[in-house]
């Protein structure tokens, strides 16, 4: 029965009506997915003699921090990998064991790129030990202990998927545990490495690790079996009614109501979460390029690109995907006598806000310089005075319908590539670069900064010419993107 299952899930990849569109993303995810299993083999290889040449035990420095592998490793299948529940759905109308089904759905996550990948590190690391006098039969199993953790992560991102305040408390906890580490407090990985250690020295303790991933897979299973039926998913759950008259936004007048329903969206949404939180980390990204760490982000143009992302990170995940974000329900909005510029400026509002937060919270880069934290406000003023326009303005061609209780696609969808919006990436991206370098190179990096500041303020001013256009597009490109809203598949 298995068998015809995973018969029946190739021919709807075959007869999906966007097959043509899936078969060159599954292409282009293979060759991404061929270089990070490159890069994964690359790394199991290059630690050891790395950690070695540092004068380290590079086996007692891995077991050291395999906790934060892990740790690391539950975030990323939280935030990236999808469980197949709706996908089961219509076989629970045909003479299918229960019992089936779920063992169908888990063992499908566990040939999951999340749990394949890891292999790929971990066997030429092995292979590497071996050679270097470590005996054969501890380092498999070792191994085998390892890879049995990352299979328990699987199954415990079952129970994971939808308890935010678990996974943020724990990764937390361990984010501060690490802070600790770093500036000498408190070692977490002295307690943790010997236990990982303990593997090989003791081969026959690797099988606890074992006992535990099947034991979470039972209760994995037990979980997805007692919730398989009909109303699993059309009951609503009970909950005490909490008002959110978010009374403090009626200022902005006619575009309040959107902008109160855009906040609600993102408090109440998995997908919108992790957006807002992926933005958060984007203001670290500067620290790629302000610290002189990496010699090739050390040229001119890169501090420009780099400030951009520090305080853009929310308009550019954010702005990209509108109206996408309010597809569930954008059929019935356009039904309803709403202006079009009321709804665009609601969205260039919240985008302008988080910008300007952005902004504020990256005043920390003043430590590397205050010219440092001039890129940081000057790439701000330009998000605001042009790239809030470009987003908004390429989001009408991206039409990807957005599952606002998934974290599918959260790192970006092939669909939002494409001729219209790579052209857009002129003035987003290489325009402010292009200002600053001649700038930079014709009188110094003040008159870059300047130049690039006068466009934004060029920005402001014809703001109302270019909403005009905006407008203008999303009134043609309407049906269109309400037929790709229609698609499911």
């Amino acid at each position: 029965m298995i068998k015809h299952l995973v018969i029946l899930q190739w021919k709807s990849f075959f007869r999906s009506a966007a097959f043509s569109s899936n078969l060159a993303i599954k292409i282009l995810m293979g060759f991404a997915a061929l270089y990070m299993m490159l890069s994964f083999g690359f790394m199991g290889v290059a630690t050891f003699y790395m950690l070695e040449k540092m004068e380290l035990n590079a086996f007692e420095t891995v077991n050291r921090f395999m906790v934060y592998y892990l740790v690391f490793d539950l975030v990323v299948r939280y935030m990236l990998q999808k469980m197949p529940v709706v996908q089961i759905k219509p076989m629970l109308f045909l003479p299918i064991k229960k019992s089936t089904i779920v063992q169908y759905s888990i063992w499908k996550t566990i040939l999951s790129f999340f749990n394949i990948i890891h292999a790929f590190f971990f066997i030429p690391f092995a292979v590497v030990l071996v050679i270097n006098g470590y005996e054969a039969v501890p380092v498999l199993l070792w191994m085998v202990g390892i890879y049995a953790l990352l299979l328990a992560n699987n199954f415990i991102n079952i129970f994971l998927n939808g308890v935010d305040a678990v996974l943020f408390s724990v990764l937390g906890l361990l984010a501060s545990l690490g802070l600790i580490q770093y500036y000498g407090v408190f070692d977490l990985s002295i307690y943790t490495g010997p236990v990982f250690q303990s593997f090989y020295d003791l081969p026959l303790l690797a099988f606890i690790p074992v006992l535990f991933m099947l034991t979470v897979y039972w209760v994995a299973f037990k979980y997805f079996r007692e919730r398989l039926y009909l109303d699993a998913g059309l009951s609503s759950k009970v909950k005490e009614a909490k008002s959110e008259n978010l009374a403090w936004l009626d200022r902005f007048g006619s575009i309040a109501v959107f902008l109160k329903n855009d906040i609600k969206l993102i408090k109440r949404n998995k997908r919108s979460k992790t957006t807002v939180l992926m933005s958060v980390m984007f203001l670290f990204y500067g620290l790629l390029f302000f610290t002189n760490s990496i010699e090739a982000y050390q040229g001119p143009a890169w501090r420009i690109f780099a400030a951009l992302f520090v305080t853009g990170g929310f308009l550019f995940s954010f702005g990209q995907y509108v109206p996408s974000w309010d597809s569930s329900y954008y059929p019935l909005m356009m039904s309803q006598n709403i202006r079009y510029r009321d709804y665009l400026n609601a969205k260039w509002w919240l985008m302008v806000i988080a910008t300007v937060v952005s902004t504020i919270l990256a005043s920390f880069y003043a430590y590397f310089g205050w010219e440092v934290y001039l890129a940081i406000l000057v790439a701000g003023i330009y998000n605001i005075g042009v790239n809030s326009y470009m987003v908004l303005w390429g989001g009408v061609y991206v039409r990807t319908p957005i599952d606002l209780s998934s974290n599918k696609g959260a790192l970006g969808s092939s669909q939002a590539f494409n001729a219209k919006t790579l052209l857009l990436t002129i003035p987003k991206l290489l325009l402010p670069m292009v200002l600053y370098v001649i700038g930079h190179f014709t009188v110094g990096p003040y008159l870059g900064y300047l130049l690039v500041a006068i466009s934004a303020i060029l920005g402001f001013a014809f703001k109302e010419k270019v909403f005009n256009l905006i407008e203008k597009n999303y009134k043609t490109e309407k049906y269109k993107t309400l037929a790709a809203y229609k698609q499911k598949s």
